[in-house]
């Protein structure tokens, strides 16, 4: 019977022991757990973080654009004003010129008037980066003329502008208006 006590001892202790070896496989399986909710609830809270970060951010971004909505309007609405500004003294001019030709006669004071006028008016276009194309004589350039006519010319070569009808501008190397030209052909033989 001793041998069945102490088989019984053992086998108690056995499972004492499995007992406990079961007791830490679930308390290491609790920590586990623990731990990975501990670390799942700062991963959250570093989602979250990066969240309100992200809608500052957009916010931010949607302040920024309407900024620039309202400057790029504003750049629109009042972009010219210098050069109004500069144009002004030449409208006082052209009514001035007006003013004096109700009050005299003299064609020669008011012809004088004029050109001084639209000199000024040039040298505010030339300061604004305006520049007339120079078409009468050149050969024609479709980049910067519009043929308006063509003339059998014996004297000039094909293809080169005889005359202009309206002037063409450039604003900083840009084409404003074409020159409307004649431009010389060969006569036709009959």
């Amino acid at each position: 019977m001793e041998g069945i006590e102490e088989q019984d001892v053992e086998n108690k202790a056995k499972e004492k022991e499995e007992a406990h070896e079961e007791q830490k496989k679930k308390k290491k399986k609790d920590e586990i757990i623990e731990e990975l909710q501990k670390s799942l609830e700062e991963k959250e809270e570093g989602i979250k973080i990066l969240q309100d970060k992200l809608l500052y951010f957009q916010a931010e971004f949607e302040n920024y654009k309407k900024l620039k909505n309202k400057e790029k309007l504003e750049v629109l609405k009042f972009g010219n004003e210098v050069l109004i500004k500069e144009l002004i003294p030449v409208l006082d001019n052209l009514e001035r010129a007006l003013e004096h030709v109700s009050k005299t006669e003299d064609i020669n004071s008011l012809n004088e008037g004029v050109k001084i006028t639209l000199n000024e008016f040039m040298k505010v276009l030339e300061r604004s980066g305006v520049t007339r194309i120079d078409a009468e004589g050149e050969k024609f350039d479709p980049n910067l003329h519009e043929a308006f006519y063509q003339e059998e010319k014996e004297d000039t070569e094909p293809g080169t502008v005889v005359s202009e009808y309206e002037k063409g501008y450039l604003l900083n190397g840009r084409l404003l208006r074409p020159s409307r030209v004649s431009v010389s052909k060969k006569p036709e033989i009959q």
